[in-house]
Order: structure tokens, then C-alpha cells, then sequence
């Protein structure tokens, strides 16, 4: 994700909401969706983001249940959660990057990328590892990893499964490189959170995160190249044919995804980066014939007569009839589709942080804090290493990896400076596990958000079957980046490497962008 502003923490004057069995059953409402989300993804292989938005209304209604008193907080808690902006962060990343990368898609990316591929002989078993570099350079430049997860699930999945690569280890290597631009990229809101929250300053804090980083992706990309020989499949029967569909000339879009890299650098709101690669996209498009107008946007009527038949000559308003006898009235492609594809994903995610909100409140995350604090946080080793199981719990039961890392800042701000923590060693601990921990839960934010692009493609791609879609629950052994980048950190924190204390470097500002 990304965004110039750190997104609100929770308010500061939050009512307080008491549950039957103590602050421990403010997590109730959480749970039960996880158990739904472990149940169904899990155990029973139903990949429905709409079928997770109702458990987790389940879990909110099970929560009220245990609500002491008034149930009217509990409720104005759920809605103060919803409000917050981290969840209009998450929600702004989907939609554009949704409507760009159908554009593209309708402008022959997938076919360029295919006959690149088969051009340069990048074979089903090379393809994953190039997935991860391309991926995490794309979530480094616009520092987005939603919005990464968006593009190259919609984008680059396809072409992959074309040349036989497995499909649950190519989705595990566009997650895995969202989690890498997550945590590296200056613009990114886990990065300028973690610094802020603990007083460091976001050059600095990016400086003296490379160390870990890059030695998690050096794991990751061999473990990527190894288990992509060891788990590479036949190229499709379709692939020459949808590589000679508009041939090298769907690459012409890579310029469309350099816009929004050059203006996401340039510091421009990831609004306007991606709105600024929209618009190159369609003009491409219509430039080069790449696609008509009405597939990016179109307006098909029912009507036969009056204003909607003088409309019919217009590029963007079409007959039902051209579909078929049986359509129905409707507004269609590569915008429409892009952004609608997200809906549910939308509402799950605004539940979730709802359901966080209620746990907050209710004192759920203050007992596990206390308890790490008095029972597990010792010495400075069991400190460091209690801010990686804090920021686990925290992603464990937090959708969007923003909100949990506002959530467990506070605790690792105080852990930290009981021990003398600098600043920089505990906002990379902070960011690396939050950034990691986001895209490998099946329920993840970063995972949903991939795969609600992915269970697009069947309707995109005559070729593309349900077998083909990556099941979420199973995809998470293979997040390589990011669970390599848990275990760096784990080993730091056991080994002391990198530790700095307070007086060791003192920030000279909190760059608060």
C-alpha cells in the first residue's frame, strides 16, 4: 500500500466496550472468521470472498452477543473502525489498480509478455523468479504491494500459467515481491508508519533496512529458480496462439506502467500515479488499435428507439442485441470490470477493520501486550524477538497490514524503549514482519486483494479454467520473500545482529511526509 499520509491510528478517546469473559472475548468476533476463513479456504478449498464476508458478519453479530450493557458502543465501535482511513487507503489502491490493469490487459499486455517469454526462451521453470524481481521492483517504485498484487496477478499470472508454471508458486512470487516493495519502498505507508511511530526518520529508516531485505531476497530468488524446475508444468496448447494476438505490440504498455513508477517517485499521490498510467493506458489503446473504446468503457441499452437508439452511433453505447438476445441492460469493460471486481473484497476488508476496532476497544490487544511485556520480554534478545511474535499475533487476526502495524506501534515504541531500542532497529522490526505477515495469512489483505484479481482471469481468458485459480490457503508456504524476511529478523534479534541502541545513532529528524 501506499499513501503520502499515515493513515489515522485509532482515536484517542475510544469508548471502552466490556465483554462477558473479560478482554479476551473483544477477540471473539475476529475469531470466529478466522476459523470461518481456515474452514472454508482451508479444509473445504472454497475460494468465495463474498462466502468470508458473511463469516465475518457471523463474527460480529457472535461478539455482540457477549457485550456487556448497552449494545449500541459495541456497534458505534464497529463503524468507528470502518471509518478509519487506513481502510479507504486499502479500498483506493484496489479500485485504480483494478481499472488500470484491465486496461492494460485489454490493450494485449498478456499477449506481449507471452511472446516476450517465448522470444527470450524464459521457460515455465525460470519464470517465477523473474515474476518476484519484476514484482518487487514494481512495489519498490509506486510502493504500493496491494496495488503490485492487483497488477501482476491480473497481468503477468496469465502469461505465467500459459508457459506452465505452477500456479500456486507464481502467485506466491507476485506476493512475495509485494512484500519486498512494502518494506523498501520511501513511499510506501508501512515504511513511513514505522518510522514515525518510532521516532526515525524515513531515509534513514530505509538505509538501514537494505541489509535485511536484500539477504531475504537473495533466499527468496533461489528458492524461487529451484522449486520453479522442480514444479514447472507443459506450456498450454493456446500459448503461441495468444502470444501472436497483437505480438510484441502489447509491450508498448510497459511505458503505461512506467508512468506510474516515474510519477510515484516523483513523491505524487498514488491516486495520480496510477490515474496518470490510466490515462497513457487508453490512449495507447486507441492510438495504436489495440483496442476499441467500448472495451474500456461501454454503455449497452435494451431500449430500441428514442434517445438511447440515437446514442447507438456513439463508440461507447452499444445494442444488447451485439451480445446477445438474452443480455440485459448493462454498463461494461476494462473500468467497469476492474473496480467491480473488488466489491466484496471492499466490504470484507471495512468489516475486518471494524472487527479490529471492537478488539481494540475491548482491551484484547492491551492483554496480549501485557502479558508479552511481563511474562516474555526479559532481556533485550526475548525483546526483540517478542516484537516478531507481537507483530504476528497482531497480522493474525488484521486484514490490512497498515492497521496491525498501527495496532502493535505503541507496544513496540514501549518494549523498545525499555531496553534502550534505537529507533531504526525497532521500526525495521516493525515494518519487516508487518510487510512480510500481511501477504502470507490466507486471509491477508494483500492475498485477497491478489486473488480477487485472479478469480477474474476465467471470465477474461477463453482458456483460463477454475482449475487453474491458486487457492489462497494453499498459496502461503510459498510467500518465500516474506517468510525469509521473518527469519532474518528472528535470527537478528537471537544473534543481536545489526542492534543499536539509543545512544549508538540518534535520528536528526522524524520526516513526517
Amino acid at each position: 500500500m501506499s499513501e503520502t499520509d499515515p493513515p489515522d491510528g485509532p482515536p484517542a478517546d475510544e469508548s471502552r466496550v466490556e465483554f462477558y469473559g473479560g478482554r479476551a472475548m473483544s477477540a471473539l468476533p475476529l475469531a470466529v472468521f478466522i476459523v470461518w476463513a481456515i474452514v472454508q479456504s482451508g479444509l473445504l478449498g472454497i475460494g468465495d470472498t463474498s462466502g468470508l464476508v458473511i463469516g465475518m458478519l457471523v463474527g460480529l453479530v457472535v461478539g455482540m452477543l457477549f457485550v456487556k450493557g448497552d449494545w449500541k458502543t459495541y456497534a458505534d465501535t464497529i463503524f468507528d473502525g470502518m471509518t478509519q482511513r487506513v481502510a479507504a487507503t486499502a479500498v483506493v489502491a484496489w479500485l485504480w489498480a483494478g481499472m488500470f490493469a484491465d486496461t492494460i490487459q485489454a490493450g494485449g499486455f498478456v499477449d506481449g509478455l507471452v511472446w516476450a517469454s517465448s522470444a527470450a526462451n524464459v521457460g515455465a521453470a525460470l519464470f517465477p523468479a523473474l515474476t518476484f524481481i519484476f514484482a518487487a521492483l514494481l512495489a519498490t517504485g509506486i510502493g504500493t504491494g496491494y496495488g503490485t498484487a492487483v497488477a501482476f496477478t491480473s497481468l503477468v499470472f496469465p502469461a505465467g500459467v500459459l508457459l506452465g508454471a505452477d500456479p500456486v508458486l507464481l502467485f506466491g512470487a507476485i506476493l512475495s515481491g509485494a512484500v519486498f516493495g512494502d518494506n523498501l519502498a520511501p513511499v510506501s505507508d508501512t515504511t513511513i508508519v514505522s518510522a514515525v511511530t518510532q521516532d526515525a526518520d524515513i531515509g534513514g529508516v530505509v538505509a538501514s533496512r537494505f541489509k535485511y531485505a536484500l539477504v531475504a531476497a537473495v533466499l527468496a530468488l533461489v528458492s524461487y529458480v529451484l522449486a520453479g524446475q522442480a514444479m514447472a508444468g507443459e506450456p498450454l496448447d493456446v500459448a503461441a496462439s495468444a502470444g501472436a494476438g497483437t505480438g510484441p505490440l502489447g509491450l508498448v504498455h510497459l511505458l503505461s506502467i512506467l508512468v506510474v513508477i516515474g510519477t510515484a517517485v516523483q513523491g505524487r499521490h498514488i491516486i495520480e500515479a496510477v490515474s496518470w498510467g490510466l490515462i497513457a493506458s487508453i490512449a495507447l489503446n486507441l492510438a495504436l488499435g489495440l483496442a476499441p473504446a467500448s472495451a474500456m468503457l461501454v454503455f449497452r441499452s435494451s431500449a430500441e428507439s428514442g434517445i438511447a437508439a440515437t446514442l447507438d452511433g456513439l463508440p461507447i453505447v452499444g445494442s444488447v442485441v451485439e451480445v446477445s438476445p438474452d443480455a440485459s441492460a448493462a454498463v461494461g469493460g476494462s473500468l467497469y470490470t476492474g473496480a467491480l471486481g473488488f466489491f466484496p473484497l471492499i466490504v470484507l476488508v471495512l468489516l475486518i477493520v471494524g472487527a479490529a476496532q471492537v478488539m481494540r476497544a475491548g482491551g484484547g490487544f492491551a492483554a496480549i501486550e501485557e502479558w508479552l511485556l511481563e511474562n516474555v520480554a526479559t532481556t533485550v534478545r526475548r525483546a526483540e524477538t517478542t516484537m516478531v511474535i507481537g507483530t504476528a499475533i497482531v497480522n493474525a487476526t488484521i486484514t490490512i497490514n497498515t492497521a496491525a502495524e498501527i495496532a502493535i506501534a505503541p507496544f513496540i515504541r514501549t518494549l523498545g524503549q525499555r531496553f534502550n531500542i534505537n529507533g531504526y532497529r525497532r521500526a525495521n522490526i516493525l515494518d519487516a514482519n508487518t510487510s512480510a505477515l500481511g501477504y502470507i495469512f490466507p486471509w491477508g489483505g494483500g492475498v485477497l486483494a491478489g486473488y480477487a484479481a485472479m478469480i477474474q482471469l476465467p471470465q477474461q481468458f477463453d482458456w483460463f479454467t477454475q482449475a487453474m485459480l491458486a487457492n489462497p490457503a494453499a498459496v502461503w508456504p510459498y510467500v518465500f520473500h516474506g517468510w525469509f524476511l521473518v527469519a532474518v529478523f528472528l535470527a537478528a534479534a537471537w544473534t543481536g545482529y545489526g542492534l543499536e541502541y539509543v545512544p549508538d545513532r540518534q535520528s536528526e529528524e522524524v520526516a513526517r511526509v
